[in-house]
């Protein structure tokens, strides 16, 4: 069987995959990837998520009972430079990111790959929930997981064929309830450790004093406008602000209103009522191509996700320029959101996606 690396989390999900590989008949090496504070850098957050000190703790420990190699790698630069500058970035500039998609593609799946090669592996796992498959027209294609609630197939939509070719997902065959019980009985540590919720390297969640320290500035506090221009309020600066937000805007309108656009030229944030927030039709561009290779002029009925948590809606799709791609919803659809992900399916299959302008 094949030697494989495998991006260990800390997580139960990770762990299992790991001995998934191993029951396989795979060589498995097991490797965490630290992209926060150092291990010496002062107390570890309880929910730091998978690139914190005490998840390569955990990963290490379960390596050890799981009996296989186990080594740290420090990417902290190559996190810094692709994800949290990106970050930063993009709220600044009126946008709401997806930190986790960029850091799939630019540095989990790169990093892994280059050492993983190094090593001598042929293939790079990681605990995901979602199946790879390779087609009938030679693709490689993201496959929805057996888990449906906990689907991972949005996050991972950017991944290259390359990428793909590479890649081992146990999990993904699996119901997380199968995965927990599988770790219970392997006696593993993690086998009730909760899933990472919040961004890993914004554990208190103050989003405006990250942006700060990596921006060196933050917008400053500017107008709330209604849908025609008039100004009724003042804003805190556009970072504390995303596409149908109602909460935390502490406007007195004698209504329910949302927020409907951002305007980093003019800091401005316009204010309407919640059908202003509905819309049916996208532009993406950023654009990556996994069942197939292109659209090639041709329209394309599929289900389209714009964010990780929407369930996704029916929408005809066609390239408009040289990567980019109008998406029209048969029906409006909530909160179309600049910065976040339009994903495409073909049944359970992604076909491609590309970033929301």
């Amino acid at each position: 069987m094949s030697k494989v690396v495998v991006g260990m989390s800390g997580g139960v999900d990770s762990s299992v995959a790991a001995w998934l590989l191993q029951q396989q008949g795979h060589e498995v090496i097991g490797v965490t990837m630290q992209f926060g504070q150092d291990e010496t850098e002062g107390k570890p957050e309880e929910n730091e998520g998978c690139c914190g000190p005490s998840a390569a703790e955990d990963a290490r420990r379960v390596a050890s009972q799981l009996g296989i190699p186990f080594y740290v790698m420090n990417f902290r630069e190559e996190f810094k430079n692709h994800v949290m500058n990106y970050f930063a970035e993009e709220y600044i500039n009126g946008r709401t990111p997806n930190p986790c998609i960029v850091c799939n593609r630019y540095v989990k799946w790169e990093a892994l790959l280059k050492y993983g090669l190094s090593m001598g592996a042929e293939y790079v796992a990681t605990g995901h929930y979602a199946r790879i498959e390779r087609l009938e027209n030679g693709r490689y294609s993201l496959k929805s997981s057996v888990t449906a609630r906990k689907d991972q197939t949005y996050a991972l939509y950017s991944l290259t064929q390359r990428q793909l070719a590479r890649t081992l997902m146990p999990a993904g065959s699996y119901e997380k309830e199968e995965i927990r019980q599988m770790a219970e009985k392997l006696g593993l540590l993690v086998a009730h450790k909760a899933d990472s919720q919040e961004i890993c390297f914004i554990p208190d969640q103050d989003y405006a004093g990250f942006i700060r320290r990596q921006a060196g500035h933050v917008p400053e506090p500017g107008n709330f406008v209604d849908t025609k221009g008039n100004v009724i309020g003042r804003h805190k600066g556009i970072i504390h602000y995303t596409i149908g937000q109602r909460k935390g805007l502490n406007l007195s309108m004698g209504r329910p209103v949302f927020v409907v656009k951002i305007r980093p030229e003019t800091n401005e944030v316009v204010i309407g009522n919640a059908n202003d927030v509905f819309t049916d039709i996208l532009i993406c561009d950023k654009l990556n191509w996994m069942a197939i290779d292109g659209l090639h002029g041709e329209e394309r009925q599929v289900t389209a996700k714009i964010r990780y948590s929407h369930k996704g809606a029916p929408a005809i799709i066609r390239e408009i320029e040289d990567d980019q791609v109008e998406c029209r919803f048969l029906e409006p659809v909530r909160a179309v959101t600049p910065g976040q992900a339009a994903v495409f399916y073909e049944g359970d299959y992604v076909i491609g996606g590309g970033t929301i302008r």
